[in-house]
């Protein structure tokens, strides 16, 4: 290239994400029209009078982070509502409702009918990890009450919601949740999973306006921190929530929306496979309005194949330890499982569909991997989907090489793979040591090889937030995936590592959340996307010539400066195809 660049950062460290080295390299890196045009040691030639130089000043330049697995709408509301996730403990959660109540006082309606919604606790503040509505009651007696769980599989509710939504002794559990209890059978005031949505039937449901305001909070917190694209994990009704593309579309249309984002629709686990041509018809449409190489893309659908371990409902293989489970479902709940799961799986697969399956128990991912098996059976090799497994937490060792061996790829959230008083008081206890040894076994996963398959590139680990149940930091979750412990000066650290062979290096963890990550978006290094101008250019992910220019800045070089302080990275520029969004 002889022209002058647009853009060229200089004076610091580049990790390519590549071939190579898995170590960052002192180069420079020039950016036109949006993407990389050079990378050498020294591109001052490059330089003109109308480029844009970023001195990196020692730090890292890196390709933009994609979070594989987030609910940026959810965690925009609840950032703009009783945002709990800065508490830690009951006192902290009952004082941020009191001063939310106050900074938010009814406006033209009786106070009986204005709703405090929100979420964000932590199920290890409360014995149990039940919380009662009879806290609530003493500091908000009135106005209800309707804050979920951080993890969102579960809400804590005062007793006017409770009587809002009708829910006495008499209320039967759902079929795929479970009303906590005080001994004469009252509701206590935890519901999990789908006893939710009793209450979320009765609560207001944010406004088209609100939701539109947060996901612009959500998308300015996102690439504060070095995000350039996301997968959202459900797009459609779910628990109360309405269908968020519109909201997408609405951005779009408002040239609001800065960020590539690709989304899974909702798979409805009421219903079955008859529902796959309607999904088929709502991602044609998008496509037929906004073209294939839209900024806003639905290659996915989502399935809640379980619950979550602490409450009792993630699908087990054998029985949980104690009585956390209900007696008629000992071993968890399959939201979707079994035949119905494998069904699911391959009309998807038949249908173009990257199948986005959450499973946390392991016979979850035995049951998903049995889908995926089937559908490389019925349907070949050929079709388009980029299928990928969230959360994983347990995994048998019998399912660890079907990952590779299906190319499955596996979407970590890394922050969740250590110890904390969640893990030590609610997790390890109902399943007992030898299950808890099979905990995010993402290193084993890694080390995988495709045998008896086609030899597949597809990348074995991708890596997301969930957030609002965690924070979307990916430098905070990138160093629990290193180091398998919360860092030091965390309020919830131990200094045991969890499973410490399955730790990741830091190249990998990397690796899993930009290359990774962008490759089941569809927008992966191998693959070509088409800008507004129609001009073809390389994926996201990594940092070679050709590659789109989405690119993040760190205001060191976390290779240099031990694992320990893997968390004290910070983003301190973020630029999508060229443009600067943050910094």
């Amino acid at each position: 290239m002889s022209q002058p660049c647009d853009l060229l950062f200089t004076n610091g460290v580049v990790w390519r994400g590549t071939g190579g080295s898995s170590l960052p390299e002192r180069l420079d890196v020039a950016v036109s029209d949006g993407v990389i045009v050079a990378v050498d040691a020294d591109l001052t030639s490059l330089r003109g009078p109308g480029t844009e130089v970023v001195d990196l000043a020692g730090g890292l330049l890196h390709a933009g982070f994609v979070d594989a697995h987030i609910h940026p709408i959810q965690g925009g509301l609840e950032r703009l509502s009783c945002d709990l996730s800065e508490g830690s403990s009951v006192s902290e959660y009952l004082d941020i409702v009191v001063r939310f109540a106050a900074a938010n006082p009814p406006r033209g309606c009786d106070a009986s009918r204005a709703w405090i919604t929100g979420g964000g606790w932590a199920m290890s503040a409360f014995p149990g990890g039940a919380p009662t509505a009879a806290l609530l009651d003493e500091v908000e007696p009135i106005r209800p009450v309707f804050l979920y769980n951080r993890d969102h599989h579960g809400a804590w509710v005062n007793s006017a919601a409770l009587a809002l939504a009708g829910i006495t002794a008499d209320t039967a559990d759902p079929a795929d949740g479970r009303i906590e209890r005080l001994p004469d059978g009252s509701p206590s005031g935890t519901l999990h999973e789908g006893a939710a949505k009793l209450v979320a039937a009765v609560a207001p449901a944010p406004t088209p306006d609100e939701e539109f305001a947060a996901l612009l909070e959500a998308q300015r917190y996102a690439v504060s921190l070095g995000i350039t694209g996301w997968h959202d994990a459900i797009v459609g009704d779910y628990f109360g929530a309405s269908d968020t593309a519109l909201v997408y579309r609405r951005a779009l249309d408002e040239t609001r929306l800065l960020i590539d984002v690709t989304g899974a629709l909702w798979w409805d686990r009421e219903r079955g496979v008859e529902q796959v041509p309607e999904l088929v018809t709502r991602r044609e449409a998008l496509v037929d309005a906004l073209g294939t190489d839209a900024r806003f893309r639905l290659p996915a659908v989502k399935i809640m194949a379980d619950g979550v371990v602490e409450n009792g409902t993630a699908s087990m293989l054998e029985p949980y330890v104690g009585d956390v489970a209900s007696p008629e479902h000992p071993r968890g709940i399959a939201f979707v499982g079994g035949q119905e799961l494998l069904d699911a799986i391959v009309a998807l697969d038949a249908a173009g569909f990257s199948a986005h399956v959450h499973v946390i128990g392991d016979r979850a991912v035995r049951d998903a991997l049995d889908g995926f098996a089937a559908a490389r059976e019925r349907n070949g090799w050929s079709t388009p989907g980029r299928h990928h497994l969230a959360h994983v937490q347990f995994v048998h060792p019998d399912d660890v090489a079907r990952f590779a061996a299906l190319g499955v790829t596996a979407n970590m959230q890394a922050l969740w793979a250590c110890n904390e008083p969640q893990m030590r008081e609610l997790t390890v206890p109902i399943v007992g040591p030898q299950r808890a040894a099979t905990q995010y076994p993402f290193a084993s996963i890694l080390r995988q090889k495709p045998v008896g398959a086609p030899v597949s590139a597809d990348p074995r680990l991708c890596a997301g937030s969930d957030w609002p149940v965690s924070t979307p930091d990916p430098w905070q979750a990138i160093h629990v995936a290193v180091n398998r412990t919360l860092p030091a000066n965390d309020p919830e650290h131990d200094p045991e590592p969890l499973l410490p062979h399955e730790a990741l290096t830091l190249a990998d963890a990397l690796q899993a959340y930009t290359a990774g990550s962008a490759w089941i978006t569809g927008r992966g290094p191998a693959d070509p996307v088409v800008d507004a101008r129609g001009r073809v250019a390389r994926g996201a992910g990594v940092i070679e010539v050709g590659a789109v220019a989405d690119l993040a800045a760190t205001d060191r070089d976390p290779f240099s400066a031990g694992a320990a302080s893997i968390h004290e990275t910070r983003n301190v520029g973020t630029w999508v195809a060229g443009r600067r969004v943050f910094g």
